[in-house]
């Protein structure tokens, strides 16, 4: 075997870097320490009173120090949800307890211990790594009161999650980590079904939730959309100088514009050329009963057609029509900011104005994605 083999697979068993910051660190190290404190204080209180009942001086369990870890330092784990610490430590010792009871051999009892303990919680949806520590433990103290299970291993376990749950909410962290189903979106680049088909292909136990997943996929997308794109900023790929109409530019004409320029979209500005509006194609199809497709095109004559009454029963001018809510972006906003009004929020024309906040340009879906594809494209 080579050495650089040797080495790399050397360095396969070094552990890799950790990304949270130092104020992240301590917020685990002093949460541990608070919700363990809480918990042990309380326990050793109960303890006097319930020794006698319970028949065990026990008051806290050596695998709470592994769930603590789970708890503070990684609280949006689903290894580490309510139900996994407290099912997960106290179903085990169940078993724990059980195998200790009717195996009267230590060592195969501690084997199917905690192999009755990763079974039983994967049964119970509360997998809980520490929960194999606490059924072991009930083998190597021979403990045979199923009491043992109550106290001190589920209120253990349920102090410090309930520690847990101030704290970290306290703190800035969501828990318990509920999974937060996003709404599916047309446009998305991958759905919840994707990214179920990928977890069924992989067929491990993944410590993370499903949602926290999707959103580390989209953030990475953007992540790499930033760095691709790198300076780009809206004034570099604009169309200068777009066709514009007012307020009180009739129909006709503004339709007319659209057509002549092949352009879907109108900014509409007011006499300093401020934005005020943009009308596109579908403001005018807005205004026709498209549940009946006969006719349309003579339908639309008559409406861009100008009336030639005092009085009319139909929109006129642009204003009348026009969508007045329209995203606006500066000349020397970052491109990449565009990136959710393009790929989530709906948009396809995106005005620029400058720095009086008057129109100098238009970014479409087009100069967007021809902006992108020169930014991503391998070089020559």
């Amino acid at each position: 075997m080579r050495l650089s083999a040797v080495l790399a697979h050397a360095r396969a068993w070094l552990p890799g870097r950790t990304t949270v910051d130092m104020r992240e660190r301590l917020r685990a190290v002093c949460g541990a320490a608070i919700g363990l404190f809480v918990t042990a204080v309380l326990c050793r209180w109960l303890a006097g009173p319930l020794a006698g009942v319970l028949g065990s001086a026990v008051w806290l369990i050596a695998p709470l120090g592994a769930s603590a870890v789970l708890v503070f330092a990684v609280p949006a784990s689903p290894l580490a949800q309510p139900w996994s610490v407290i099912g997960g430590n106290t179903l085990s010792a169940v078993v724990g307890i059980a195998s200790v009871s009717f195996i009267p051999d230590p060592a195969l009892a501690a084997a199917i211990a905690v192999a009755g303990a990763i079974g039983v919680m994967f049964f119970a949806r509360c997998l809980h790594p520490p929960g194999g520590a606490a059924a072991l433990l009930a083998v190597l103290t021979h403990t045979t009161h199923f009491s043992s299970a109550l106290f001190p291993f589920f209120t253990n376990s349920l102090l410090l999650v309930l520690a847990g749950v101030v704290y970290n909410s306290l703190t800035g962290r969501r828990y318990p980590h509920v999974q937060v189903a996003q709404p599916p979106r047309a446009d998305a680049r991958f759905s919840q079904a994707d990214i179920d088909a990928v977890l069924a292909r992989y067929n491990q136990v993944l410590d993370i939730s499903r949602d926290d997943l999707e959103s580390l996929i989209q953030q990475t997308e953007l992540e790499s959309y930033k760095r691709r794109l790198g300076t780009l900023d809206c004034g570099d790929i604009m169309s200068p100088d777009p066709v514009s109409v007012e307020f009180g530019t009739p129909l006709q004409e503004a339709w007319a514009l659209m057509h002549d320029k092949r352009i879907k979209a109108l900014p509409v500005t007011d006499r300093t050329r401020r934005v005020v509006g943009i009308v596109t194609q579908a403001d005018f199809f807005r205004q026709l009963d498209l549940q009946h497709h006969e006719g349309i095109a003579g339908r639309l004559r008559d409406l861009i057609r100008a009336t030639r009454t005092v009085v009319s029963n139909k929109p006129e001018v642009v204003g009348q029509i026009m969508t007045r809510q329209v995203r606006v972006a500066s000349a020397e906003r970052p491109v990449v900011d565009l990136v959710p009004l393009f790929s989530e929020g709906g948009h396809h024309h995106i005005p620029i104005i400058d720095g009086e906040k008057r129109l100098t340009g238009m970014i479409t879906q087009s100069d967007f994605v021809r902006a992108l594809y020169r930014a991503v494209r391998p070089e020559n």
